[in-house]
């Protein structure tokens, strides 16, 4: 997994220079830290992290094998509970699972507007349709879209200054993303509804970003967002297939609305096959692909064993940023761009390496030279951040705002 860390964290790096016009031997990368930024990349000084899950949310032994559900959000818990017909008590989920078989449970949840994801193993899986369907996927799909005017060339210790990123997404892979961008000297500034909370990702994830919230439903809102999205140069989403075509934003209207957008997409499932634009997430994904299944196999344990950082997402969220940074560079040569990957794809290209026992062990704990000297003053209290898992001629990733709550920013662009 340390191959997999490096590798996504250098093509990120790589496409940062070559953006910056410098050569690709200015470019270090730490293996240590990259693996490190897999994971949470805070020290708290003095108070203790939100948690970052929800109770219900885990594995269930079903009536013939596992399932995961994922509960964090409050309409996929009220849709799992709704399936089950229980209280929101562990013991209870856990019993009225068991009562299920986990295929069978799976759709019924999902046909509920829920998440969850039976375990399979990587050979059921390599069968599955679509298994199937994202293994013929390319990693990064990449197309050319149009034209559009030319940015100005970067300063080479913060590339991205002055470039303007919509973020419309959530959880982790997006955000790793948006955060590495942040990181480069870009304004990020991500839009979330009325009623999203990720509390125990807010440390993690906002940093760097101004947060806002609009309501896309309401026709005021959505007409900001258009606005928004015609002064970016970055759009970053994770809706699934179609979603944005009903709030005005479609593949042509963005085309329209911008044009030489940079525009980088990402789902769960991928985007062919009878899963394309099925709800997801790391945890979710790492069960269907057969990597939870194979961790019990290799182990010998009695129930599924993930790998020990969500790598999909935090993987994903590199290799979302290396496109965004080549997009610029078409961008700069008169053409729009337009990029798109899956957790799902991710999981396929980390699949061999699993087989083959290269699981990597647990991180462990980062030893205080491994984060910055400079305190982050937060609105949770003061922290310690990983240093840049990267250099770029001496310079690596800085940021000019701490994390901070979701909706605390206008929707509006820096002057």
């Amino acid at each position: 997994m340390s191959d997999l860390a490096a590798g996504a964290v250098a093509a990120a790096a790589l496409a940062a220079a070559e953006w910056a016009g410098l050569p690709a031997d200015t470019v270090m990368v730490d293996r240590r830290l990259a693996s490190f930024w897999f994971g949470w990349s805070f020290l708290p000084l003095g108070w203790t992290a939100p948690p970052d899950r929800d109770p219900l949310s885990g594995d269930y032994r079903a009536a013939d094998g596992w399932i995961r559900l994922h509960c964090n959000a409050p309409h996929h818990r009220a849709a799992a509970l709704a399936v089950l017909g229980t209280p929101p008590e562990r013991d209870a989920v856990a019993g009225a699972v068991r009562r299920h078989t986990a295929d069978a449970l799976e759709a019924s949840v999902v046909a509920a507007g829920g998440c969850a994801a039976a375990m399979r193993s990587m050979q059921t899986w390599s069968q599955h349709p679509q298994g199937i369907a994202v293994r013929e996927e390319p990693l990064v799909w990449l197309a050319r879209t149009g034209s559009g005017p030319a940015p100005a060339r970067p300063d080479p210790v913060r590339p991205l200054a002055g470039v303007r990123v919509l973020d419309l997404t959530r959880v982790f892979a997006g955000p790793a993303c948006t955060r590495a961008l942040a990181g480069l000297g870009a304004d990020v500034l991500r839009i979330d509804p009325p009623n999203w909370q990720e509390p125990g990702n807010e440390p993690e994830m906002t940093l760097g970003k101004r947060c806002a919230r609009l309501d896309a439903r309401d026709p005021n809102a959505r007409a900001l967002l258009q606005s928004l999205l015609q002064q970016a140069d970055i759009f970053v989403h994770g809706y699934r297939p179609g979603a944005l075509a009903g709030l005005g934003l479609g593949e042509a209207e963005r085309d329209r609305l911008r044009p030489g957008l940079v525009d980088i997409l990402l789902d769960a499932y991928g985007w062919t096959g009878p899963w394309a634009g099925r709800r997801g997430f790391d945890s979710l994904v790492q069960m269907s692909s057969g990597i939870a299944a194979e961790g019990m196999r290799q182990t010998g344990a009695d129930r599924p064993v993930p790998l020990p950082v969500q790598a999909l997402d935090h993987a994903a969220g590199w290799i979302m940023a290396a496109a965004a940074l080549r997009g610029l560079a078409e961008r700069a040569a008169g053409a729009s761009w337009r990029a798109r990957t899956s957790l799902a794809r991710v999981a396929a290209l980390l699949a061999p390496s699993l087989r083959r026992g290269e699981r990597g062990g647990a991180l462990g704990r980062p030893a205080p030279a491994d984060y910055a000297d400079a305190v982050e003053t937060t609105v949770w209290g003061p922290l310690r951040r990983l240093r840049s898992p990267f250099q770029i001629a001496g310079a690596g990733l800085q940021w000019d705002l701490p994390a901070g709550r979701l909706g605390s920013a206008p929707a509006r662009w820096r002057d």
